[in-house]
C-alpha cells in the first residue's frame, strides 16, 4: 500500500484536518501521480458538510488536481515518470455503456466513480486532492502542456471543463451574442473561454463592483441584472446564455434575453429547485439544457486549448493550513476567482 497525507473532514460540523490514510498500490494500468496543487470547488464544501446528504467520512476531497507522475504501471503507455498530468472529477467510468463509449464518460449509464466520497471498483473509498498523492487508471490522467502557472492549471480540471464542454457543444463562436451569468469561479471561465471563441460576449452579475473585473477578463459589455431597464433593452438578442450561478435567482428574466431557437445551459447547481414559466420558452421556440464537466477526451483538448492560449484560471495561491478560512470564504464569495492548494505546504 502506498502511504497517504492530507485533510479530512469527520463529520458535516467540523473543520478539515490533518489526515493519514493509505491508497491501493498500482495496479497494470495505474498513474501513481505526486500532488502538487488542488483547487478547491464550492462542490468540496458542499460534499464535506453533507449538504448533499450523501457523504462519507472521513473525507479528503478535491478533484482540481495538477502532480508529478512518480511511477507507472507496466501496462502504461501514455506517462512517464516526471510527467506533468492533471486529474479531474472523476476517477473511472464502466467503459462500456453508450456515453462512456461515445467519449462522455461523465455521463457513464452505471455511474462514473468520483475522485473521492464513493467507493471504487476495487471496493476501496476514493480520497481527492487535498493529499500528496494518488493512484488513478491512465484513462482518467491528462497531459499538462503549461508549464509557467501550473496552479492557475489545476480549476480547469473542473471550474474549466465545466463552461467549456457547453461552449463547444452548442458551438459558440464568432457572429453570436452570448451572455455568461455570474462572476465566479465558474463564470469567469466561461468569460474566458466565450471571449477566446470569437463570441461578442455580455455578462450578467449583481455587482457593479465586478463590472470593470468583467471587462479586463474579455466582457464585451456588462448587464446589472437587478436592474429591470437594463434587461429589457437585451430582450430576445442572445443566441446563448451559460448560467454558472448555484445560488436560487430569477431564471425567467434570463430565458426572455434568448432569439427563438436560442439555448439556455445550466451549469450551476441551487438547491432550490426554480420556478419556470413555459410561456417563456414556448413562445419563442427557447432550447433550455443543462451541462456537467466533460469527458476524458473533451477535458484533454480543453487543456491543450487552454496552454495554446495562455489561458489560466485567475486564483489565489493558498497554504493548506489556510483551507478551512478558504472554505469561509468562498460561502461568501471572497476569492478571485478560485482558491488553489500549494501541496509542498502539506510537508511543513
Amino acid at each position: 500500500m502506498i502511504q497517504s497525507h492530507g485533510y479530512a473532514g469527520h463529520s458535516a460540523s467540523t473543520p478539515l484536518t490533518p489526515f493519514s490514510f493509505e491508497r491501493r498500490d498500482p495496479k497494470e494500468r495505474d498513474v501513481v501521480v505526486e500532488i502538487l496543487y488542488s483547487g478547491v470547488c464550492h462542490s468540496d464544501i458542499h460534499s464535506v458538510r453533507n449538504e448533499w446528504k450523501n457523504a462519507v467520512y472521513p473525507m479528503v476531497p478535491g478533484h482540481e488536481i495538477i502532480g508529478r507522475v512518480t511511477a507507472v504501471g507496466s501496462e502504461v503507455s501514455r506517462f512517464r515518470v516526471g510527467d506533468t498530468v492533471g486529474v479531474g472529477v472523476i476517477v473511472d467510468s464502466c467503459r462500456t455503456c453508450p456515453s462512456c463509449s461515445n467519449d462522455e464518460e461523465q455521463y457513464c449509464e452505471t455511474g462514473a466513480t468520483l475522485t473521492y466520497g464513493v467507493k471504487d471498483r476495487y471496493g476501496d473509498m476514493t480520497y481527492g486532492g487535498y493529499s500528496s498523492n494518488i493512484v488513478v487508471d491512465e484513462h482518467f490522467v491528462h497531459t499538462v502542456k503549461e508549464k509557467k502557472h501550473l496552479a492557475g492549471v489545476a480549476p480547469l480540471l473542473c471550474a474549466g471543463i465545466t463552461t467549456y464542454s457547453p461552449l463547444r457543444h452548442w458551438n459558440v463562436g464568432p457572429n453570436m451574442k452570448v451572455g455568461v451569468v455570474g462572476l465566479g469561479g465558474l463564470g469567469h471561465m466561461g468569460l474566458k473561454f466565450a471571449h477566446s471563441f470569437g463570441a461578442h460576449v455580455v455578462q450578467f452579475t449583481t455587482s457593479e463592483s465586478k463590472i470593470a473585473d468583467a471587462k479586463r477578463l474579455g466582457a464585451d459589455e456588462v448587464v446589472i441584472s437587478k436592474d429591470a431597464d437594463a434587461m429589457k433593452k437585451q430582450a430576445s438578442s442572445f443566441d446563448f446564455i451559460l448560467d454558472t450561478v448555484s445560488a436560487p435567482h430569477n431564471i425567467n428574466a434570463l430565458l426572455q434575453l434568448l432569439k427563438r431557437d436560442a439555448t439556455y445551459a445550466q451549469v450551476g447547481l441551487p438547491d432550490t429547485p426554480p420556478t419556470i414559466f413555459m410561456g417563456d420558452l414556448l413562445f419563442r421556440r427557447r432550447n433550455m439544457s443543462g451541462s456537467i464537466i466533460g469527458g476524458m477526451k473533451e477535458t484533454q483538448e480543453m487543456l491543450d486549448y487552454c496552454a495554446e492560449k495562455g489561458i489560466t484560471a485567475d486564483i489565489e495561491l493558498i497554504s493548506i493550513d489556510k483551507i478551512n478560512e478558504a472554505f469561509e470564504r468562498v460561502v461568501k464569495a471572497d476569492v478571485k476567482y478560485r482558491f488553489v492548494i500549494d501541496m509542498a505546504t502539506l510537508k511543513k
